[in-house]
């Protein structure tokens, strides 16, 4: 019996590593406070972790930058230390922030600081894309409306603001696509990651030129588009000399932070989506077939790093409505304590609306403001805090709600971030999806999913699917309770009916 069961994993070995006996990638995140690497050998144990901070320039205006070439210092600096010793690297991959600008001129040099996902001057840019040249044209060139996170209304910018800088523009690229592009010298980016400018045609997969002719920039500014798991190079023999890394190391374009991080979740085949609470909330869905949002909640439709595509959808405050509830209203940092008298599991009477940062989906309003409701003179503090995950649990389903009327399934979901530490939330969060809820041993997110690329770039797999087959562990899963799932359904349009009474309310407020 246990010469059977050798047998059968060398056949795994052998079936998903074609041969490969040993292999060791890297991943890098190329993240908004710091850049985080991650060496992987081929059997997805995680081998030595690197962290670089960088600075972060945000200015009371809403602007928020930095510079190109700390990503590049650090990141070469933090390569020195992560390979050092662990052998000869096959393969190095990416995730990056989304949506960033980086503008280069004809001899590579940065002209500005990158203008960042988080930044917020352009709203009259978006306005314009939006309401001037229209949210029809957008949906059918790009597949999304105007965001002030978007690429595209940055670009416009610094067109109508930086004249004299746009006019020096000789390639326009994303954050990570900057790191790839020192290490390799090609100029490149994948589909997921160019999916966040609006200037891709999604739906077909290539620059929309209706939207270049907008913003009015050409193809030779924009990058070559490779899927996520594609080789674009190998390191170049000035970058090896700044980072360590051998010239036969294939360099693998890797994707945007959301379509990576799913990688790493094994979030790759349609019927699965990932829940992130972090600060924010992600929903993340992968789907075989692509459909575009026309209604006003405006569902992120997106290449997927798999080739194929994803939607998204984001809720502003959702570890961080707790982490504001905790610490700020409660003075503790005592999480467990906080919920341990829960006891009303779809039964408790007050409600919470998780709009402490304005909110993304599904209403788009930056001047939603966060509210308790249905408190009485009986009401508890387990109540408040039950009120609160329960809140952001809701627009979770808000997001999935209109996922679902995109066409998508979603049966399971995997849980990432910080409030997944919860199986308290976890719980919640199944019986208010109805999903079954599954939590990995991996906790690396988006670096681990950049090293599962950089594997199948490498060769060792045939694909993102099997990769995350073979290389991610379910260590944990909460299936719905019915009874109590029951009850939340009947809670639930209570708590959608909340925003439109109160939505006049947060404007005034909001405007005072």
């Amino acid at each position: 019996m246990l010469f059977f069961a050798e047998f059968i994993i060398l056949s795994k070995e052998i079936k998903n590593y074609n041969g490969v006996k040993f292999m060791l990638t890297v991943g890098i995140d190329i993240g908004t406070s710091a850049v985080k690497l991650l060496a992987m050998d081929e059997q997805g144990n995680v081998k030595r972790t690197v962290s670089r901070e960088y600075p972060l320039y945000m200015y009371d205006d809403g602007r928020s930058e930095q510079a190109p070439e700390d990503w590049w210092n650090q990141t070469a600096d933090g390569l020195r230390e992560l390979c050092a010793g662990l052998g000869e690297i096959a393969a190095v991959s990416f995730s990056g922030q989304m949506h960033g600008l980086v503008m280069l001129d004809e001899n590579d040099n940065v002209l500005r600081r990158a203008i960042l996902w988080n930044d917020q001057r352009t709203q009259a840019q978006c306005d314009y894309l939006n309401n001037t040249i229209g949210r029809d044209v957008l949906l059918a060139n790009a597949a999304n409306i105007a965001l002030t996170g978007f690429t595209a209304p940055k670009i416009l910018w610094v067109k109508e603001h930086e004249p004299q800088i746009f006019a020096k523009v000789k390639k326009i690229m994303l954050p990570k696509d900057y790191i790839a592009y020192k290490l390799s010298g090609v100029f490149a980016t994948d589909y997921s990651d160019a999916s966040g400018m609006l200037l891709l045609d999604v739906k077909n997969q290539d620059w929309s030129d209706k939207m270049l002719e907008i913003i009015g920039v050409t193809r030779a500014q924009l990058p070559k588009l490779f899927h996520s798991y594609e080789s674009v190079g190998s390191i170049t023999p000035e970058a090896a000399k700044e980072t360590g890394l051998s010239t036969s190391a294939k360099v693998v374009i890797g994707g945007g932070d959301q379509a990576v991080g799913a990688v790493g979740s094994g979030i790759v085949s349609e019927g699965m989506c990932s829940v992130s609470l972090g600060t924010s909330g992600v929903l993340f869905v992968a789907a075989d077939n692509f459909a575009v949002d026309t209604s006003p909640a405006a569902i992120h439709a997106f290449c997927h790093s798999t080739g194929r595509f994803h939607f998204m959808g984001v809720t502003l405050a959702a570890a961080g409505s707790n982490k504001w509830w905790v610490e700020e209203i409660l003075a503790t940092t005592n999480y467990p304590a906080e919920q341990k008298n829960i006891n009303k599991p779809g039964t408790n009477p007050v409600y919470f609306l998780p709009y402490l940062s304005g909110e993304r989906t599904p209403h788009n309003d930056s001047m939603a403001r966060g509210a308790f409701v249905g408190m009485n003179m009986t009401t508890t503090r387990a109540d408040m805090t039950q009120a609160v995950l329960e809140g952001v649990s809701f627009s979770l389903r808000d997001i999935l709600t209109r996922v679902r009327d995109l066409g998508a399934k979603v049966t399971t979901a995997r849980l990432i971030g910080g409030g997944a530490k919860s199986p308290l939330w976890c719980q919640m969060i199944a019986d208010i999806l109805r999903l079954k809820v599954e939590k990995m041993q991996s906790s690396e997110g988006p670096a681990f999913g950049a090293a599962i690329l950089a594997m199948v770039g490498a060769g060792a797999f045939k694909n993102v699917e099997e990769a995350c087959a073979a290389l991610i562990t379910i260590t944990e899963s909460f299936t719905p309770t019915e009874e109590i799932s029951k009850n939340y359904d009947k809670r639930y349009p209570n708590y959608v009916k909340l925003y439109t009474a109160l939505k006049d309310s947060f404007h005034a407020i909001a405007k005072q």
